[in-house]
Protein backbone atom coordinates (compact mmCIF):
# COMPACT_ATOMS: atom_id res chain seq x y z
CA UNK A 1 0.00 0.00 0.00
CA UNK A 2 0.87 3.26 -1.17
CA UNK A 3 1.82 5.12 2.73
CA UNK A 4 2.57 8.31 0.92
CA UNK A 5 -1.12 8.94 -0.34
CA UNK A 6 -3.96 9.32 2.43
CA UNK A 7 -7.04 9.07 -0.50
CA UNK A 8 -5.14 5.27 -1.59
CA UNK A 9 -4.81 4.50 2.26
CA UNK A 10 -8.36 4.96 2.67
CA UNK A 11 -9.36 3.99 -0.51
CA UNK A 12 -7.92 0.59 -0.20
CA UNK A 13 -8.79 0.25 3.98
CA UNK A 14 -12.44 1.11 2.93
CA UNK A 15 -12.87 -1.50 -0.71
CA UNK A 16 -10.69 -4.27 0.56
CA UNK A 17 -13.29 -5.01 3.16
CA UNK A 18 -16.26 -4.06 0.81
CA UNK A 19 -14.13 -6.34 -2.07
CA UNK A 20 -14.97 -9.12 0.87
CA UNK A 21 -18.55 -8.80 1.39
CA UNK A 22 -18.72 -8.73 -2.55
CA UNK A 23 -17.04 -12.20 -2.54
CA UNK A 24 -19.13 -13.41 0.02
CA UNK A 25 -22.64 -11.79 -1.45
CA UNK A 26 -21.68 -13.55 -4.65
CA UNK A 27 -20.92 -16.49 -3.30
CA UNK A 28 -24.24 -17.26 -1.03
CA UNK A 29 -26.30 -15.39 -4.26
CA UNK A 30 -24.79 -18.47 -6.62
CA UNK A 31 -25.65 -20.61 -3.94
CA UNK A 32 -29.05 -20.09 -3.53
CA UNK A 33 -30.04 -19.56 -7.82
CA UNK A 34 -28.10 -22.99 -7.64
CA UNK A 35 -30.66 -24.50 -5.02
CA UNK A 36 -33.73 -22.70 -6.24
CA UNK A 37 -33.56 -23.35 -9.77
CA UNK A 38 -33.26 -26.84 -8.56
CA UNK A 39 -36.59 -26.39 -6.89
CA UNK A 40 -37.75 -24.25 -9.68
CA UNK A 41 -36.69 -26.68 -12.26
CA UNK A 42 -37.93 -30.35 -10.12
CA UNK A 43 -41.15 -28.62 -9.87
CA UNK A 44 -41.42 -28.15 -13.84
CA UNK A 45 -40.65 -31.67 -14.23
CA UNK A 46 -43.62 -32.92 -11.67
CA UNK A 47 -46.36 -30.03 -13.39
CA UNK A 48 -45.26 -31.83 -16.77
CA UNK A 49 -45.50 -35.30 -15.39
CA UNK A 50 -49.00 -34.47 -13.93
CA UNK A 51 -49.73 -33.26 -17.58
CA UNK A 52 -48.36 -35.99 -19.38
CA UNK A 53 -49.96 -38.65 -16.93
CA UNK A 54 -53.50 -36.71 -17.40
CA UNK A 55 -53.40 -36.65 -20.94
CA UNK A 56 -52.63 -39.90 -21.47
CA UNK A 57 -55.74 -41.05 -19.84
CA UNK A 58 -57.66 -39.04 -21.60
CA UNK A 59 -56.44 -40.18 -24.72
CA UNK A 60 -56.27 -43.21 -24.10
CA UNK A 61 -52.21 -43.66 -24.64
CA UNK A 62 -51.58 -41.50 -28.21
CA UNK A 63 -49.36 -39.25 -28.74
CA UNK A 64 -49.73 -35.98 -26.08
CA UNK A 65 -51.50 -33.19 -27.85
CA UNK A 66 -50.34 -30.14 -29.25
CA UNK A 67 -51.95 -28.16 -25.77
CA UNK A 68 -50.08 -30.02 -23.70
CA UNK A 69 -46.47 -29.78 -25.32
CA UNK A 70 -46.50 -26.43 -24.99
CA UNK A 71 -47.81 -26.77 -21.17
CA UNK A 72 -44.45 -29.03 -21.15
CA UNK A 73 -42.09 -26.82 -22.50
CA UNK A 74 -43.52 -23.94 -20.86
CA UNK A 75 -43.28 -25.23 -17.36
CA UNK A 76 -39.76 -27.16 -17.96
CA UNK A 77 -38.16 -24.09 -19.28
CA UNK A 78 -36.55 -26.08 -21.85
CA UNK A 79 -36.28 -29.52 -24.03
CA UNK A 80 -37.93 -32.49 -22.03
CA UNK A 81 -37.93 -35.90 -22.63
CA UNK A 82 -41.06 -38.08 -21.03
CA UNK A 83 -41.62 -42.06 -21.33
CA UNK A 84 -45.03 -43.98 -20.13
CA UNK A 85 -44.72 -47.71 -19.90
CA UNK A 86 -48.42 -49.49 -18.29
CA UNK A 87 -48.77 -51.96 -14.96
CA UNK A 88 -47.45 -55.00 -17.52
CA UNK A 89 -44.27 -53.26 -18.55
CA UNK A 90 -45.84 -52.47 -22.00
CA UNK A 91 -44.57 -49.04 -23.42
CA UNK A 92 -47.64 -46.81 -23.92
CA UNK A 93 -46.04 -43.23 -24.91
CA UNK A 94 -42.79 -41.40 -25.29
CA UNK A 95 -39.16 -41.61 -26.05
CA UNK A 96 -38.78 -45.35 -26.30
CA UNK A 97 -35.55 -45.86 -23.54
CA UNK A 98 -36.11 -43.86 -20.48
CA UNK A 99 -32.86 -43.46 -18.36
CA UNK A 100 -31.90 -46.27 -16.13
CA UNK A 101 -32.35 -46.53 -12.28
CA UNK A 102 -29.56 -46.65 -9.74
CA UNK A 103 -28.45 -49.42 -8.38
CA UNK A 104 -29.95 -47.90 -5.36
CA UNK A 105 -33.22 -46.47 -6.66
CA UNK A 106 -36.71 -47.91 -5.60
CA UNK A 107 -38.86 -49.47 -8.38
CA UNK A 108 -42.23 -49.91 -6.92
CA UNK A 109 -41.95 -46.57 -5.00
CA UNK A 110 -45.63 -45.01 -5.78
CA UNK A 111 -44.49 -41.14 -4.60
CA UNK A 112 -42.65 -39.36 -6.99
CA UNK A 113 -38.59 -39.29 -6.49
CA UNK A 114 -35.84 -37.49 -8.12
CA UNK A 115 -32.60 -38.80 -9.43
CA UNK A 116 -29.82 -37.91 -11.50
CA UNK A 117 -28.65 -40.02 -14.56
CA UNK A 118 -27.35 -40.37 -18.16
CA UNK A 119 -29.11 -40.36 -20.99
CA UNK A 120 -27.56 -41.07 -24.47
CA UNK A 121 -24.31 -39.39 -22.95
CA UNK A 122 -25.79 -36.53 -21.41
CA UNK A 123 -26.28 -35.25 -17.93
CA UNK A 124 -30.19 -35.41 -17.06
CA UNK A 125 -32.34 -34.43 -14.11
CA UNK A 126 -35.15 -37.20 -13.90
CA UNK A 127 -38.60 -37.53 -12.20
CA UNK A 128 -40.10 -40.80 -11.71
CA UNK A 129 -43.76 -41.76 -10.33
CA UNK A 130 -46.56 -44.42 -10.50
CA UNK A 131 -50.20 -43.31 -11.44
CA UNK A 132 -52.62 -45.41 -11.06
CA UNK A 133 -55.46 -44.61 -14.54
CA UNK A 134 -57.34 -46.66 -17.01
CA UNK A 135 -55.90 -46.90 -20.75
CA UNK A 136 -57.98 -49.07 -23.12
CA UNK A 137 -59.33 -51.37 -20.82
CA UNK A 138 -56.18 -51.79 -19.14
CA UNK A 139 -56.53 -50.43 -15.67
CA UNK A 140 -53.36 -50.15 -13.08
CA UNK A 141 -50.66 -48.06 -11.91
CA UNK A 142 -48.60 -46.73 -14.89
CA UNK A 143 -45.35 -45.47 -14.76
CA UNK A 144 -44.56 -41.94 -15.93
CA UNK A 145 -40.37 -40.90 -15.96
CA UNK A 146 -39.57 -37.29 -17.09
CA UNK A 147 -36.35 -35.96 -17.87
CA UNK A 148 -34.22 -32.77 -18.86
CA UNK A 149 -30.53 -32.17 -19.50
CA UNK A 150 -28.75 -30.30 -16.27
CA UNK A 151 -27.47 -27.99 -19.09
CA UNK A 152 -30.93 -26.07 -19.14
CA UNK A 153 -30.74 -25.50 -15.35
CA UNK A 154 -26.82 -24.68 -15.38
CA UNK A 155 -28.00 -22.12 -18.17
CA UNK A 156 -30.25 -20.43 -16.00
CA UNK A 157 -28.10 -20.30 -12.93
CA UNK A 158 -25.08 -18.83 -15.07
CA UNK A 159 -27.39 -16.33 -16.50
CA UNK A 160 -28.74 -15.29 -13.30
CA UNK A 161 -25.31 -15.38 -11.61
CA UNK A 162 -24.00 -13.26 -13.79
CA UNK A 163 -26.62 -10.92 -13.74
CA UNK A 164 -25.96 -10.66 -9.97
CA UNK A 165 -22.40 -10.36 -10.01
CA UNK A 166 -22.59 -7.60 -12.78
CA UNK A 167 -24.83 -5.59 -10.15
CA UNK A 168 -22.60 -6.43 -7.20
CA UNK A 169 -19.67 -5.44 -9.38
CA UNK A 170 -21.11 -1.98 -10.52
CA UNK A 171 -22.18 -1.50 -6.86
CA UNK A 172 -18.62 -1.78 -5.88
CA UNK A 173 -17.48 0.10 -8.77
CA UNK A 174 -19.64 3.35 -7.71
CA UNK A 175 -18.59 3.46 -4.21
CA UNK A 176 -15.01 3.13 -5.59
CA UNK A 177 -15.89 6.37 -7.27
CA UNK A 178 -17.55 8.01 -4.70
CA UNK A 179 -14.75 7.10 -2.10
CA UNK A 180 -12.23 8.48 -4.47
CA UNK A 181 -14.09 12.04 -4.77
CA UNK A 182 -15.91 11.65 -1.66
CA UNK A 183 -12.26 11.10 0.10
CA UNK A 184 -10.62 14.44 -2.21
CA UNK A 185 -13.48 16.48 -0.63
CA UNK A 186 -12.71 15.16 2.75
CA UNK A 187 -9.35 16.22 2.55
CA UNK A 188 -9.68 19.25 1.14
CA UNK A 189 -9.41 21.08 4.82
CA UNK A 190 -5.96 19.49 5.17
CA UNK A 191 -4.65 20.78 1.56
CA UNK A 192 -6.22 24.33 3.07
CA UNK A 193 -4.04 23.75 5.50
CA UNK A 194 -1.26 23.13 4.57
CA UNK A 195 -1.35 25.91 1.74
CA UNK A 196 -2.05 27.81 4.75
CA UNK A 197 1.17 26.38 6.46
CA UNK A 198 3.39 26.66 3.79
CA UNK A 199 2.65 30.58 3.34
CA UNK A 200 4.18 30.94 6.40
CA UNK A 201 7.99 32.84 7.20
CA UNK A 202 10.10 32.15 9.89
CA UNK A 203 9.24 35.02 11.35
CA UNK A 204 5.93 34.16 11.55
CA UNK A 205 5.76 31.59 13.87
CA UNK A 206 1.92 33.08 15.55
CA UNK A 207 -0.38 30.17 16.66
CA UNK A 208 -2.73 28.80 13.62
CA UNK A 209 -6.04 29.86 14.62
CA UNK A 210 -8.23 28.50 11.39
CA UNK A 211 -11.21 26.42 11.23
CA UNK A 212 -10.10 22.80 11.00
CA UNK A 213 -11.94 18.92 11.20
CA UNK A 214 -11.93 17.21 14.62
CA UNK A 215 -9.51 14.88 13.36
CA UNK A 216 -6.99 17.20 12.84
CA UNK A 217 -7.68 19.34 16.01
CA UNK A 218 -5.09 17.78 17.79
CA UNK A 219 -1.98 17.67 15.32
CA UNK A 220 -3.45 21.70 14.39
CA UNK A 221 -2.89 21.65 18.63
CA UNK A 222 0.35 20.01 18.70
CA UNK A 223 1.58 21.91 16.32
CA UNK A 224 0.70 25.38 17.98
CA UNK A 225 2.45 24.07 20.77
CA UNK A 226 5.43 23.31 18.99
CA UNK A 227 5.51 27.36 17.25
CA UNK A 228 5.11 28.66 20.64
CA UNK A 229 7.83 26.47 22.05
CA UNK A 230 10.32 27.90 19.06
CA UNK A 231 8.75 31.35 18.99
CA UNK A 232 9.93 31.65 22.91
CA UNK A 233 13.01 30.03 22.11
CA UNK A 234 13.86 32.07 19.62
CA UNK A 235 13.15 34.76 21.62
CA UNK A 236 15.24 34.08 24.45
CA UNK A 237 18.17 33.65 21.78
CA UNK A 238 17.81 37.20 20.72
CA UNK A 239 17.27 38.46 24.40
CA UNK A 240 20.47 36.59 25.37
CA UNK A 241 22.32 37.75 22.51
CA UNK A 242 21.26 41.41 23.31
CA UNK A 243 22.08 41.23 26.97
CA UNK A 244 25.25 39.12 26.47
CA UNK A 245 26.48 41.84 23.99
CA UNK A 246 25.84 44.19 26.91
CA UNK A 247 27.16 42.55 29.76
CA UNK A 248 30.52 41.99 27.42
CA UNK A 249 30.88 45.47 26.31
CA UNK A 250 32.09 46.80 29.36
CA UNK A 251 34.55 44.48 30.15
CA UNK A 252 36.25 43.68 27.03
CA UNK A 253 36.36 47.65 26.69
CA UNK A 254 38.02 47.97 29.85
CA UNK A 255 40.40 44.69 29.16
CA UNK A 256 41.47 46.71 26.00
CA UNK A 257 41.97 49.70 27.84
CA UNK A 258 44.32 47.83 29.85
CA UNK A 259 45.70 46.57 27.15
CA UNK A 260 46.78 49.86 25.74
CA UNK A 261 47.93 50.79 29.66
CA UNK A 262 50.38 48.15 29.40
CA UNK A 263 51.58 48.84 26.15
CA UNK A 264 52.41 52.59 27.25
CA UNK A 265 53.77 51.96 30.08
CA UNK A 266 56.78 54.35 30.86
CA UNK A 267 58.94 51.73 32.78
CA UNK A 268 58.74 47.69 33.63
CA UNK A 269 57.42 48.20 36.87
CA UNK A 270 54.39 50.37 35.63
CA UNK A 271 54.06 47.85 32.84
CA UNK A 272 54.10 45.05 35.87
CA UNK A 273 51.35 46.53 37.58
CA UNK A 274 48.82 47.06 34.89
CA UNK A 275 49.42 43.73 33.77
CA UNK A 276 47.90 42.31 36.89
CA UNK A 277 45.29 44.57 36.59
CA UNK A 278 44.74 43.13 33.05
CA UNK A 279 45.13 39.71 34.32
CA UNK A 280 42.09 40.46 36.74
CA UNK A 281 40.07 42.09 34.45
CA UNK A 282 40.45 38.89 32.13
CA UNK A 283 39.72 36.92 34.78
CA UNK A 284 36.55 38.57 35.52
CA UNK A 285 35.76 38.42 31.77
CA UNK A 286 36.05 35.47 31.33
CA UNK A 287 33.80 34.34 34.64
CA UNK A 288 31.04 36.46 32.84
CA UNK A 289 31.61 34.72 29.84
CA UNK A 290 31.44 30.97 31.21
CA UNK A 291 28.24 32.47 33.02
CA UNK A 292 26.58 33.57 30.43
CA UNK A 293 27.30 29.93 28.67
CA UNK A 294 25.76 28.25 31.20
CA UNK A 295 23.03 30.31 31.79
CA UNK A 296 22.52 29.00 27.85
CA UNK A 297 23.01 26.18 28.54
CA UNK A 298 20.36 26.22 30.94
CA UNK A 299 18.03 27.49 28.90
CA UNK A 300 16.57 24.53 27.14
CA UNK A 301 13.45 22.90 27.64
CA UNK A 302 12.29 20.08 29.99
CA UNK A 303 12.28 17.57 27.98
CA UNK A 304 15.58 17.83 26.24
CA UNK A 305 17.30 17.53 29.77
CA UNK A 306 19.30 14.13 30.55
CA UNK A 307 17.83 11.70 32.93
CA UNK A 308 20.68 10.11 34.80
CA UNK A 309 20.35 8.65 38.24
CA UNK A 310 22.04 10.88 41.19
CA UNK A 311 23.41 10.06 44.09
CA UNK A 312 22.29 13.50 46.32
CA UNK A 313 25.61 13.63 49.05
CA UNK A 314 28.19 12.42 45.78
CA UNK A 315 26.72 15.85 44.00
CA UNK A 316 27.29 17.64 46.66
CA UNK A 317 30.98 16.17 47.20
CA UNK A 318 31.82 16.87 43.80
CA UNK A 319 30.31 20.33 43.88
CA UNK A 320 32.66 20.89 46.39
CA UNK A 321 35.49 19.67 45.21
CA UNK A 322 35.15 22.66 41.91
CA UNK A 323 34.90 25.11 44.10
CA UNK A 324 37.91 24.34 46.47
CA UNK A 325 40.17 26.42 45.02
CA UNK A 326 37.58 29.64 45.48
CA UNK A 327 37.50 28.13 48.82
CA UNK A 328 40.95 28.24 49.52
CA UNK A 329 41.00 32.47 48.63
CA UNK A 330 39.00 32.96 51.98
CA UNK A 331 38.91 32.00 55.27
CA UNK A 332 35.79 29.95 55.11
CA UNK A 333 34.81 27.19 56.53
CA UNK A 334 32.44 24.70 54.78
CA UNK A 335 30.37 22.11 56.73
CA UNK A 336 28.59 19.33 55.18
CA UNK A 337 26.19 17.73 57.35
CA UNK A 338 25.51 14.12 56.80
CA UNK A 339 22.05 13.08 55.45
CA UNK A 340 20.35 10.73 57.34
CA UNK A 341 19.57 8.21 54.43
CA UNK A 342 20.34 8.18 51.20
CA UNK A 343 18.87 9.98 48.66
CA UNK A 344 18.90 9.99 44.88
CA UNK A 345 16.91 12.28 42.20
CA UNK A 346 17.02 12.21 38.18
CA UNK A 347 18.48 14.85 36.34
CA UNK A 348 21.83 16.27 34.57
CA UNK A 349 24.50 16.22 36.71
CA UNK A 350 26.58 18.56 35.33
CA UNK A 351 23.62 21.11 34.73
CA UNK A 352 22.85 20.39 39.02
CA UNK A 353 26.51 20.99 39.69
CA UNK A 354 26.41 24.34 38.20
CA UNK A 355 23.49 25.30 40.18
CA UNK A 356 24.65 24.29 43.28
CA UNK A 357 27.75 25.81 42.20
CA UNK A 358 26.73 29.46 41.87
CA UNK A 359 24.92 29.17 45.14
CA UNK A 360 27.91 28.63 46.93
CA UNK A 361 29.89 31.29 45.16
CA UNK A 362 27.13 33.54 45.69
CA UNK A 363 27.45 32.53 48.85
CA UNK A 364 31.14 33.44 49.32
CA UNK A 365 31.23 36.41 47.07
CA UNK A 366 28.16 38.21 48.72
CA UNK A 367 28.77 36.95 52.08
CA UNK A 368 30.54 39.81 52.75
CA UNK A 369 33.05 40.47 55.41
CA UNK A 370 31.31 38.42 58.21
CA UNK A 371 31.09 35.66 55.90
CA UNK A 372 32.71 32.64 58.08
CA UNK A 373 30.93 29.57 57.74
CA UNK A 374 28.66 27.77 54.99
CA UNK A 375 26.49 24.66 55.98
CA UNK A 376 25.21 22.54 53.29
CA UNK A 377 22.75 19.94 54.03
CA UNK A 378 20.53 17.49 52.38
CA UNK A 379 17.07 15.70 53.41
CA UNK A 380 13.92 14.47 52.06
CA UNK A 381 10.90 16.79 52.68
CA UNK A 382 7.58 14.71 51.47
CA UNK A 383 8.58 13.30 47.65
CA UNK A 384 11.58 15.92 47.18
CA UNK A 385 14.83 15.82 48.10
CA UNK A 386 16.10 19.40 49.77
CA UNK A 387 19.49 20.58 49.36
CA UNK A 388 20.31 23.69 51.80
CA UNK A 389 23.14 26.08 51.98
CA UNK A 390 23.06 28.20 54.62
CA UNK A 391 25.34 30.94 55.11
CA UNK A 392 26.26 33.21 58.03
CA UNK A 393 26.82 35.91 56.34
CA UNK A 394 24.94 39.50 55.72
CA UNK A 395 22.20 38.45 54.02
CA UNK A 396 19.97 40.14 51.65
CA UNK A 397 16.67 42.48 52.76
CA UNK A 398 13.80 40.70 51.96
CA UNK A 399 12.74 43.66 49.76
CA UNK A 400 15.96 43.24 47.58
CA UNK A 401 15.46 39.22 46.58
CA UNK A 402 13.49 39.43 43.68
CA UNK A 403 16.08 42.07 42.46
CA UNK A 404 18.56 39.62 43.50
CA UNK A 405 16.84 36.93 41.28
CA UNK A 406 16.06 38.73 38.11
CA UNK A 407 18.60 38.46 35.31
CA UNK A 408 21.88 40.69 35.43
CA UNK A 409 20.22 41.97 38.87
CA UNK A 410 21.90 42.12 42.01
CA UNK A 411 20.83 43.34 45.77
CA UNK A 412 23.99 45.11 46.07
CA UNK A 413 26.66 46.79 43.64
CA UNK A 414 29.11 43.94 44.81
CA UNK A 415 31.31 41.92 42.12
CA UNK A 416 29.77 39.34 40.00
CA UNK A 417 27.49 38.63 36.83
CA UNK A 418 24.28 39.17 38.42
CA UNK A 419 23.45 35.47 36.23
CA UNK A 420 24.24 32.97 39.13
CA UNK A 421 20.42 32.70 40.29
CA UNK A 422 18.88 33.01 37.30
CA UNK A 423 21.06 29.96 36.19
CA UNK A 424 19.78 27.86 39.27
CA UNK A 425 15.92 29.31 38.27
CA UNK A 426 16.31 27.55 34.74
CA UNK A 427 18.25 24.67 35.90
CA UNK A 428 15.98 23.99 38.63
CA UNK A 429 12.91 25.00 36.31
CA UNK A 430 13.74 21.93 33.70
CA UNK A 431 14.11 19.54 36.35
CA UNK A 432 10.61 20.25 37.96
CA UNK A 433 12.39 21.82 41.18
CA UNK A 434 12.40 25.19 42.58
CA UNK A 435 14.56 26.74 44.87
CA UNK A 436 13.71 29.83 47.55
CA UNK A 437 16.21 31.96 49.44
CA UNK A 438 15.31 32.86 53.20
CA UNK A 439 17.04 35.70 55.32
CA UNK A 440 17.76 34.15 58.42
CA UNK A 441 19.03 36.30 62.04
CA UNK A 442 22.66 36.00 60.74
CA UNK A 443 23.19 35.36 56.69
CA UNK A 444 20.79 33.85 53.90
CA UNK A 445 19.56 30.31 53.05
CA UNK A 446 18.77 28.78 49.84
CA UNK A 447 16.72 25.80 49.93
CA UNK A 448 16.65 23.70 46.46
CA UNK A 449 14.17 21.15 45.76
CA UNK A 450 13.22 18.70 43.10
CA UNK A 451 11.83 15.32 42.87
CA UNK A 452 13.12 12.38 44.87
CA UNK A 453 13.21 8.72 43.51
CA UNK A 454 13.75 5.36 45.38
CA UNK A 455 17.07 4.53 46.68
Amino acid sequence: MNTRSLRLRLIFIILIPLLLVAGIAAVWQLQTTTKRAEEIFDRGLLSAALAISRDVALSGGDALSSSTRRLVNDTSGGELFYHVFAPDGVFVTGYATPPALGANLPTDQEDPYYFDALYQGQAVRVLRFRDAMSVDGLTGLFTITVWQPTQVRASFVQAVGFRAIGVIALIVGSVAAIVWFGVGLGLRPLLDLQEAIAKRTPSELEPIRRSVPVEVRGVVSTLNSLLDRVSRRISSKDEFISNAAHQLRNPIAGILALAEAVESAPNAKAAKSRSKELVAAARDATHLTNQLLSFERASGDAQDVRRDRIEVSELITTCLTRLNKDVGKKDVEIIVAPASERLHLLGDALMLQEAILNLLTNALVHGGPTLSRIEVSARRSGGNVEIAIQDDGRGILLEKLDQARVRFGQADAGPGSGLGLSIVERVLDNHTGHFELRPTGNGLRAVVSMPSIRS
